[in-house]
């Protein structure tokens, strides 16, 4: 801040103070005014960063709901094998019998998990550049908790996703179905039920996600996918 002090000749106490109150008063000016400049850039600042935010968390909730419904798909498939072989089983069918129809059905025996591509950019860059500062405080609440569980989900994704089924296990038996081997009823069964679980696990993950970012956006309640 510049202020150019006009040159004039004090000839009184009055002059003095009447010239001590001008200097005094374009000071106050002046801070009121920068104060205010900057009072609008981080009021623009805060706006621009939740409309970020806003568009990134509604992106993240719409593939949130495309990997619902197609993880819902893979999960009628493999209820249905299930269904099938259980129902072999239960009625005294030789394995012979049993593997036909498990054969038969090969296509349902498929995992396709299914998961959201979930974006933390807007919040990264709010972060850095300082604006979640300014913004207020219920809001930022908000949008801290949505983006916490973004990352909490996405690091059960990276290590615990999968944890429920035996993975070479499952690529075995799908050798096995291409090539025409058969396979044990019961211990297919365990296979097929460790992957059920492993998505009916992930679903239960999307949802509760799913259901957290429609309360921080502030979206009235939706059932998921």
């Amino acid at each position: 801040m510049h202020l150019e002090l006009p040159k004039v000749r004090l000839e009184s106490l009055k002059d003095f103070a009447k010239h001590y109150l001008m200097i005094v008063l374009s000071i106050l000016t002046a801070l009121g005014l920068e104060a205010w400049i900057e009072h609008v850039h981080h009021t623009e600042a805060a706006e621009v960063a939740e409309a970020r935010m806003n568009r990134e968390l509604r992106a993240d909730l719409d593939d949130i709901d495309q990997s619902l419904s197609k993880n819902r798909g893979a999960l009628a498939k493999l209820l249905e094998l299930e269904k099938r072989v259980r129902a072999d089983v239960a009625a005294g069918q030789t394995e012979a019998q049993v593997n036909a129809d498990i054969h038969a059905h090969r296509e349902l025996f498929a995992l396709n998990l299914n998961f959201p591509t979930l974006a933390t950019d807007a919040w990264d860059v709010a972060v850095a550049n300082q604006s979640v500062g300014w913004i207020d405080a219920p809001t930022l609440q908000r949008y801290s908790s949505a983006y916490s569980s973004v990352r909490e989900l996405a690091s059960w994704i990276q290590h615990d996703a999968v944890l429920l089924f035996n993975g070479p296990r499952m690529v075995d038996y799908l050798t096995d179905l291409q090539l025409g081997n058969p396979v044990v009823p019961r211990e297919f069964l365990y296979e097929v039920r460790q992957m059920i679980t492993t998505i009916n696990s992930t679903q239960g993950e999307l949802g509760s996600l799913h259901d957290e970012l429609h309360k921080d956006l502030g979206l009235p309640p939706a059932p998921a996918g």
